[in-house]
């Protein structure tokens, strides 16, 4: 094993990687999505609902595929997953560039959603996972924090220049070309999935590796998939994901055309959606970083804290509210966005361990995706019922306290 420190730890180029592939995949995907709710509208003739259900199923196909996702990464590694996955997504956006009929629009969803199960969270967690030992929060928060700056890079660029100049067709062709131009040359020349392949050890495990000789890195513990899921604690941390990605999703991916309908500028509401981002950014980090210090599930409460009380400020805003009110909104939930990806990789990691990680966090990503897709189409369809918010609104508060409820009594399963 090399433990040559002169050069900088590769360990740091598989996170930036990461960070890199979790920009596009998630700016181009989620934070993407909420910004061609109108303009799909006005020039195809869709409701809001029938737009919204594209996101349901992007979401889903994204959470079918993420256990066999997982699966294979554990098996095969993330470099032709993740890669694969990126042509997959692209060929996805060329669907979406033409569609003149609802159908069309899904399908092209359905294929975006099944390649971003190979290029998002699943690997990229995987492999910052496999690559650190100590400090492994810290890592998993940077990594996490490209969600974040993908809605920052991309919502403006979207809001304020591909869509006004270019329409939705060719803006949708950009963000193909994203995918297939950054995210698989980043996995197939940077991107490794265990320090083995480099012929190194995790980050923190050297004393280990010495105790072995300089023969073989750290031995990896964990449970499978069916002794996790024989456990309260995987249940109870499936019914916080899916419940508050509901809510937390829903608001997202309707905020837009929320603040367009108090009377705020379309500058302004895809400017709160990049604020979301940004804040986003950081809370990630920040997140990684307290889930080093304190218990992956306290932190995860916090950032929940956060996100219900976004909805409060979020019921507050109407017509002639100051623009300060959408910011404090996005700032809240932006930050508490933060908490989900490091809480949720550490909780499996520190829960489970890391010999079934991809298998066992696929699986959590089924729930969280089921959530993701349900929030935004429950939100869509009651609006276009009932032309109002309001019920959804309370709904989501209700569904952020129930979430923070069952992470708060979840514990550590005997014998890990």
């Amino acid at each position: 094993m090399s433990f040559d420190r002169k050069r900088p730890f590769y360990g740091y180029w598989v996170v930036l990687a990461a960070f890199l592939c979790n920009v596009i995949t998630f700016g181009c995907g989620f934070y993407a999505f909420s910004l061609f709710v109108t303009p799909l509208g006005r020039d195809l003739g869709w409701g809001r609902g029938d737009v919204m259900a594209g996101f349901t199923v992007f979401f889903l196909a994204t959470g079918l595929f993420a256990p066999q996702v997982g699966r294979i990464v554990d098996r095969h590694g993330a470099r032709v997953v993740m890669a694969l996955g990126a042509v997959v997504a692209a060929a996805g956006f060329v669907v979406l560039s033409s569609v003149t009929v609802l159908w069309q629009f899904y399908l092209g969803y359905a294929i975006v959603g099944l390649g971003m199960a190979g290029t998002g969270q699943i690997p990229t967690s995987a492999v910052v996972s496999n690559w650190f030992q100590k400090r492994r929060g810290t890592a998993v928060g940077f990594m996490a924090s490209g969600i974040g700056v993908g809605g920052i890079a991309l919502s403006p660029l979207l809001g304020t220049w591909l869509l006004p100049h270019l329409g939705w067709s060719h803006s949708y062709l950009v963000l193909g070309a994203l995918c297939a131009l950054v995210i698989a040359p980043l996995a197939i020349f940077v991107i490794r999935t265990t320090p083995s392949e480099k012929g190194l050890v995790a980050f923190g495990a050297e004393n280990v590796a010495a105790a072995f000789g300089h023969r073989k890195e750290q031995p990896v513990d964990g449970v499978s998939l069916k002794v996790a899921t024989g456990t309260v604690a995987f249940w109870l941390i499936v019914a916080t994901y899916l419940l508050s990605h509901f809510a937390q999703v829903g608001a997202v991916q309707n905020q837009v055309p929320f603040l367009e309908d108090a009377g705020f500028s379309m500058a302004v509401s895809a400017g709160a959606l990049g604020a979301v981002g940004l804040c986003s950014a950081f809370g990630k980090f920040g997140f990684g970083w307290l889930c080093d210090r304190i218990q992956a599930k306290y932190a995860l409460a916090i950032g929940l804290s956060l996100q219900l009380g976004s909805i409060v400020v979020l019921m507050s805003i109407g017509p002639g509210s100051p623009a300060a009110m959408a910011w404090l909104y996005a700032v809240m939930i932006g930050l508490g966005l933060g908490s989900w990806l490091p809480t949720m990789s550490m909780l499996t990691s520190g829960y489970f361990g890391l010999a079934n990680y991809g298998a066992i966090f696929g699986a959590f990503t089924i729930p969280y995706a089921v959530g993701s897709a349900l929030g935004p189409l429950a939100a869509g369809r009651l609006y276009d019922s009932s032309g109002s918010y309001a019920g959804v609104f309370v709904l989501f508060l209700v569904f952020f306290a129930v979430s923070i409820v069952s992470i708060l009594v979840c514990r550590r399963p005997a014998g890990r």
